[in-house]
């Protein structure tokens, strides 16, 4: 885990979000006492709980941006979920322990990713010499009769004699050669590969089908043909799987979720108050209440084990345009302290989303179209007028934040998204001004509201 000062983690977050300062502030200072947290002691250590927080804001504004960037910027397990997705106990749809699941199948592949990383080397080196194996005998070997195995007979292999092992020897030289100059990549082999044991999941805990027969039966292969360059993928995954310790993934993969897991609550708003009728609406203050013990921090059996939810970091979020926080149950809102309300986009705030995040919209279809031989570049006066249509579709029809930039992009250069491509394309440049945004954008052109006004 990188350890970020809270100015540092808003610097970072300023890359690719714009504005919401307050927003970035609470988040870098709540990522920053998980640190703290950690260097107390451990009797204290306990007693020290996460202040989770409540976003409000209309959509498109940074709220879910801010929490899977942050996640991201610390490598910890993030999970978003929408609170609508979810029903009462009693009722036919996801229960709210499916969230934490998530969460630690994601920790899970983010430590098991890591582990990975550090056999590499040695997992490719094996897996070449297994590459070297299948090119030199192109016929697959014979898989033991499981009869056989139940019954201890095996059948004993002729050994080499020592003129036939020097020829072997030098032919994987060869072989071995060729394969590291990138002379095979391109050449068939059958490679026998492992197929993965069918689970049963019972109650969140995954029961391997093979485990319950005492793993008596050997491992079923199957045989593939490939390309070299994607046999040796595969086996480098394959050696790679073998070398890692899976209880070692295992224990830290739930450590992980526990310690630094971080849940996204999305459309919280939607979920308040009574419901009136059946439906879609079903109790809608029964899920607050199974949300509840979620967040106040309870244990959860998943396939890893089980899971605490008291140290997890939760971030609520909802535009609560009809829905008031107070709305929600007062033991669920106990639990999210701290309150950071996130500000509608102005037209400058659409221009500097334009221009200056690592990830702006310009810089995207800059690369995509490029693909194509199309070089576009945008000027000053383009951005501004890109951003005046955003601004106005929102205030004249459904306010999306930021989302409406993308359909304005895709208004903009529907033309030449669909023209260009093809061998016979030829290189062209292309300056997006002011004038070809109005010709081609309805609402490009700012809009006198004061003719509205009565």
């Amino acid at each position: 885990m990188k350890e970020l000062t809270p100015r540092e983690v808003v610097k970072e977050l300023d890359r690719y979000i714009i504005g919401q300062d307050e927003a970035k502030k609470y988040v870098a200072i709540a990522l920053r006492n998980r640190y703290r947290r950690s260097r107390v002691p451990q009797d204290m250590r306990e007693e020290i709980y996460p202040k989770n927080i409540l976003m409000m804001g209309p959509t498109g504004v940074g709220k879910t941006e801010i929490a899977r960037r942050l996640a991201k910027l610390v490598n910890a397990p993030f999970v978003k979920v929408e609170a609508t997705k979810f029903t009462e106990v009693g009722y036919v749809g996801r229960d709210v322990e499916s969230i934490i699941r998530d969460l630690t199948e994601n920790s899970y592949r983010l430590v098991k990713a890591e582990h990975k990383s550090k056999v590499q080397t040695r997992a490719e080196v094996m897996a070449e010499d297994r590459l070297v194996t299948v090119i030199q005998n192109p016929e697959p070997k014979k898989v033991p009769n499981p009869i056989d195995i139940l019954m201890g007979r095996q059948v004993k292999q002729q050994e080499p004699t020592a003129e036939e092992q020097l020829k072997i020897s030098g032919r994987r030289s060869e072989i071995m050669n060729s394969l590291k100059n990138g002379e095979l990549e391109d050449n068939y082999v059958s490679v026998e590969v492992e197929e993965n044991t069918p689970q049963l999941e019972l109650g969140g805990t995954s029961i391997n089908i093979g485990d319950m027969m005492g793993n008596m039966m050997p491992k079923r292969t199957k045989i593939r043909r490939m390309k070299v360059k994607e046999a040796r993928k595969l086996l480098i995954e394959e050696e790679a799987d073998k070398l890692i310790d899976e209880d070692a993934v295992r224990e830290e993969a739930v450590k992980r979720a526990e310690e630094h897991g971080i849940v996204f609550i999305d459309e919280i708003d939607k979920i308040c108050g009574k419901s009136v009728g059946g439906g879609a609406d079903v109790s809608r203050e029964g899920v607050q209440r199974d949300i509840l013990p979620i967040v106040e921090g309870s244990t959860v059996n998943t396939k890893y084990g089980p899971v605490r939810t008291d140290f997890m970091l939760f971030i609520a979020a909802g535009a609560f345009h009809i829905a008031k926080v107070s709305d929600l149950i007062p033991e669920l809102q106990g639990r999210f302290p701290v309150h950071v309300t996130l500000n509608p986009l102005s037209r400058e705030d659409f221009v500097r989303i334009l221009s200056q995040p690592d990830n702006a919209l310009t810089r995207q279809y800059t690369a995509l179209l490029a693909v194509d031989r199309v070089k576009l570049s945008f000027e000053e006066e383009a951005l501004e007028a890109l951003a005046q249509a955003a601004y106005n579709a929102n205030v004249e029809g459904e306010d999306i934040g930021a989302r409406r930039l993308h359909a304005v992009f895709e208004e903009l250069l529907e033309d030449i998204s669909f023209n260009a491509g093809g061998d016979n394309m030829p290189e062209v440049e292309l300056k997006i001004t002011k004038a070809y945004v109005e010709n081609h954008v309805k609402q490009a052109k700012q809009t006198d509201l004061k003719r509205y006004i009565l």
